[in-house]
């Protein structure tokens, strides 16, 4: 790398040429980016497609252009190879990019804006700049071609410079799952000059593809409605056979205590009683000692 063409003290060159040590220092299995020899502004990127997505497997590449303010700026993203989600050789808008500089963070760095891209990838584009929204069923056979081959683009040193970054990528890019055959998508295949000399082939062949789906939907709405139905009787007689008997047992052991409290306030009600005829009885004693007490004195 030509560092000697750049001022060492420029915060930008300064911090690109740390950024570029820390990329190789510490590569990652999921991307992989490197500046020109003759430009540490211009970077080569690529990025495997996110797992358990229909972009899984895949390597897509693309170049990012740093501008002289960076970090203090943001960078420029463009895509390279077709993927379905992102046109090529279209400056990309994310709120990583420079199509939104309020939102860019001067301690965000390459690596940072690539992770941040990957998990873009799978995500909806909201009609944003250089987004598309192809079918997964596209964007899945993208992603298989996109290890075929490395896209040509630029001058020799940035073609060896995608070569070297998609060979090391290929080494670490789990494989694509194949498409199952759809019926649909061969008869659909088979007779594309067809639609195309016939537009009403389209809406026929639109109608049939519902029909069938609603048919499927219904006929597996059925199956389980019955299933349903089935097991909402078993539950529902198991259930009654269960909640009977702990009733009875519940209500018998309700009415014991009631039966035994009753007893108990019987009781302590004669008690009372009792106790309150025995005090007037002492009471009337007491008197009639004192009354004669009294007679005794006064004869005296």
């Amino acid at each position: 790398m030509a560092e000697d063409r750049y001022n060492r003290r420029n915060p930008a060159v300064k911090r690109i040429l740390q950024e570029v040590k820390e990329m190789q220092a510490n590569p990652s299995d999921d991307f992989l980016s490197l500046p020109l020899e003759d430009n540490i502004f211009e970077w080569q990127f690529a990025i495997l497609g996110p797992r358990d997505t229909e972009f899984e497997g895949g390597i897509y590449h693309g170049r990012i252009q740093l501008p002289a303010e960076y970090p203090f700026k943001p960078p420029s993203f463009m895509f390279l190879t077709p993927n379905g989600r992102f046109e090529t050789q279209t400056k990309i808008c994310l709120s990583i990019s420079n199509y939104h500089p309020e939102h860019w963070q001067p301690s965000w760095s390459v690596r940072t804006a690539l992770v941040a891209l990957i998990a873009f990838m799978s995500t909806n584009p909201n009609g944003a700049l250089g987004s598309l929204d192809y079918n997964k069923e596209v964007r899945r056979e993208l992603a298989m071609k996109s290890r075929e081959t490395a896209p040509t683009y630029g001058n020799s040193e940035r073609q060896m410079l995608i070569d070297e970054i998609h060979q090391y990528l290929m080494n670490k890019a789990p494989l694509v799952p194949q498409l199952l055959p759809n019926p649909t998508t061969e008869s659909s295949d088979s007779t594309v000059g067809e639609i195309d000399a016939n537009p009403d082939a389209i809406s026929a062949t639109e109608e049939l593809q519902n029909q069938q789906m609603e048919d499927r939907v219904v006929e597996a709405e059925n199956e389980a409605g019955a299933v349903t139905d089935a097991e909402r009787r078993s539950v529902s007689s198991t259930t009654e056979m269960r909640l009977r008997t702990p009733t009875v047992e519940v209500d018998e052991q309700l009415q014991r205590p009631r039966v035994q409290q009753s007893f108990q306030d019987r009781a302590l009600n004669w008690a009372a009683i009792w106790l309150a005829v025995a005090i007037l009885i002492l009471l009337m004693k007491k008197f009639l000692k004192s009354k004669i007490v009294a007679e005794s004195i006064s004869d005296f």
